[in-house]
């Protein structure tokens, strides 16, 4: 999931770290680690790593969003559950800084919360004169606060229709932590496939319905019974699902 912000002055790029990987991510001349964040039950606390690795001051700013997913979309929302500290960052060049997030709450969650961390890189003077074009970006780590049941595991339905004169995939999430999708093929009756992503696709929160435009063309053959395969959570999974014509 990538998007670009237009802005005065400047563009925003937005990084969404979303792929489970152990080592960390570099952008420009920012380095963060992890960048997925998996709080364990009755753990209050963790922390993100950022480094400098280039030569001036790297200024930002450190926000925590609710993850929720509404209307088959993603919606974040600010919210004081979980407290990054500090909120304002200077890290001096080649040197590093903790992030330290600390849950308010004690209580145990039955189903996976969800939050995004934003990390907006911020002019050291946003009105100083501009010179050619001025690049800044955001970051957005996931944050999974796990459920008290270790046995905890998506539990997914798949739904391929037709809106709009597009094919769109719905994904309904009854289970109580969240599913990441990634290397999702769907094949028709025929054996025809359609590769949908060879990466990271998306997620799917728990207890969350989740929509997709296809990026296949409009008359592609996806009638009928559609095998899917895809990795859930970095595990091979496969599934059956009929598309259906709205």
């Amino acid at each position: 999931m990538t998007g670009t912000r237009a802005r005065i002055g400047g563009l925003m790029v937005a990084i969404w770290l979303a792929l489970p990987l152990a080592g960390p991510v570099r952008a420009a001349n920012l380095q963060i680690s992890p960048v997925m964040i998996n709080l364990r039950a009755g753990q209050g606390a963790t922390g993100i790593t950022m480094q400098n690795m280039g030569e001036a001051p790297v200024y930002g700013q450190v926000r925590v969003f609710l993850w929720e997913q509404k209307d088959g979309d993603d919606v974040l929302t600010p919210t004081q559950d979980v407290v990054a500290s500090p909120p304002i960052i200077q890290i001096a060049p080649k040197t590093s800084q903790i992030i330290r997030l600390v849950r308010r709450s004690e209580q145990l969650p039955v189903a996976e919360l969800t939050y995004r961390i934003l990390i907006d890189e911020i002019p050291k003077d946003e009105n100083g004169p501009a010179s050619g074009v001025d690049i800044r970006l955001r970051y957005s780590v996931p944050m999974f606060v796990l459920p008290a049941d270790e046995r905890a595991a998506p539990s997914l339905a798949w739904t391929v229709f037709k809106k709009d004169g597009f094919w769109m995939l719905r994904v309904r999430n009854s289970g109580t932590q969240r599913a990441q999708i990634g290397a999702l093929e769907l094949s028709n009756a025929a054996g025809k496939q359609f590769e949908i992503a060879a990466g990271l696709f998306g997620y799917v929160l728990a207890g969350k319905v989740r929509e997709w435009r296809l990026p296949t063309s409009g008359d592609a053959d996806l009638n009928g019974t559609l095998a899917v395969k895809a990795n859930i959570n970095s595990r091979p999974t496969s599934a059956s699902t009929v598309a259906k014509v709205d």
